[in-house]
């Protein structure tokens, strides 16, 4: 089983305290959303866990307890999502630079492949246009060669 924590809501920024307890505790719940009433108890046991994919706009809050969710056998990488956006598009988050230097401390702590860069979603908009995302792109790609291996990309249309 995979477990993508999570496209949904950011885990890692904002539940890593309540995933790490549901890892030690070995199983989660989960709601059905088809069927609110129906609530399934889904095993973290690491035997049943081939990995756990971590997908993120800031690993902060996780990265210290990295160490101990390999001790505990769990497979894992991170996709971490990094763009050039302001402050009007993406509120709450630590200034660039400051996730470029999380994202090195990340690949430097569990390896390069093991962190994919998401320059992902791609807005264009009057204001946004595809040449400031080349110079973008380019700009945020120099600072993160060598750590990692692969960068993933997609529009919203």
């Amino acid at each position: 089983m995979i477990i993508s924590a999570s496209r949904r809501t950011d885990i890692p920024a904002f539940y890593s305290q309540w995933l790490m307890g549901r890892l030690r505790e070995g199983f989660v719940c989960v709601r059905n959303p088809m069927n609110f009433h129906q609530v399934s108890k889904v095993s973290l046991a690491p035997e049943v866990v081939d990995c756990i994919v971590f997908w993120t706009k800031n690993p902060q809050n996780i990265m210290a307890s990295l160490k101990e969710i390999t001790e505990m056998g769990y497979s894992y990488y991170f996709q971490f999502t990094l763009t050039p956006y302001d402050l009007s598009l993406e509120r709450y988050l630590p200034p660039k630079s400051q996730l470029v230097e999380v994202f090195k401390t990340l690949a430097d702590l569990i390896g390069p492949q093991r962190v994919i860069w998401r320059y992902d979603p791609i807005l264009l908009t009057d204001e946004i246009s595809p040449a400031y995302h080349v110079k973008k792109f380019e700009a945020l790609g120099r600072q993160l060669a060598g750590y990692t291996e692969r960068c993933v990309i997609s529009f919203v249309d």
